[in-house]
């Protein structure tokens, strides 16, 4: 079994993965990192690589992955990554692979699975456009499966329930188009490595955890956690 929990998680959006995080998370005791949340964080700081990185999106570009690669060396270095971490959101790319290769390398550490959950195009549009949130307080709802007790309104505040912009159908169908245009080459990447691990994300989230952890545990052993698997979407 490997030491130090470093895991990097794949799944399009929708597919599950905060919830299948927060279990890996309680399991393993180790921090979920995701790139957005390091540029926010630096920027917010005003570190010199969170300035570098706002001029960038500011101007509406892409950070570079050479200051990504830097903003994510420095936050592997925090005392909370002792026993690992799980990316999300990094790598994107091929040349980010490499690069996260080679620092994992230089730290003396390696990495020990990709868990990719997988998922239909299907299923993730009948998640995405089935979700509203409350205008208010930001609560979140499923038409299906989890509707308001008044449709419309929120149970919590009595706001207006709306359907966000971004879980449109058509919106939701070139955001999957992106992330497999994306994420195929890094699955063969992954899959070529050996440290590849496909779980299917199922209806009911109990299964998908089950399936995940069991699937982890080959690699890392069970972890500290052995209670429920929790429950979300």
């Amino acid at each position: 079994m490997n030491n130090m929990v470093n895991v990097v998680l794949l799944g399009a959006p929708g597919a599950g993965k905060g919830t299948q995080a927060e279990q890996i998370m309680r399991r393993y005791g180790i921090p979920q990192i995701s790139t957005g949340e390091i540029f926010r964080r630096n920027i917010r700081e005003g570190t010199p690589l969170g300035t570098a990185a706002k001029a960038y999106l500011d101007a509406g570009g892409l950070v570079p992955d050479e200051l990504t690669v830097n903003l994510v060396k420095d936050r592997l270095a925090e005392p909370d990554c002792a026993k690992g971490f799980i990316l999300d959101g990094f790598p994107r790319n091929i040349p980010q692979a490499e690069a996260l290769d080679s620092l994992l390398t230089s730290l003396g550490q390696k990495l020990g699975a990709v868990v990719s959950i997988s998922i239909t195009d299907a299923e993730i549009v009948g998640r995405l456009s089935g979700r509203r949130v409350c205008r208010g307080c930001g609560k979140t709802y499923h038409i299906q499966y989890n509707p308001s007790a008044v449709e419309g309104l929120c149970d919590n505040c009595g706001g207006e329930v709306v359907q966000r912009d971004d879980d449109r159908e058509a919106t939701v169908l070139q955001r999957l188009a992106v992330y497999h245009a994306q994420t195929a080459p890094l699955l063969d990447f992954y899959r070529k490595a050996g440290v590849l691990l496909e779980i299917t994300s199922h209806e009911k989230v109990e299964d998908t955890s089950a399936e995940m952890v069991s699937a982890l545990a080959k690699v890392f052993g069970q972890g500290e956690s052995d209670g429920p698997s929790g429950s979300g979407a």
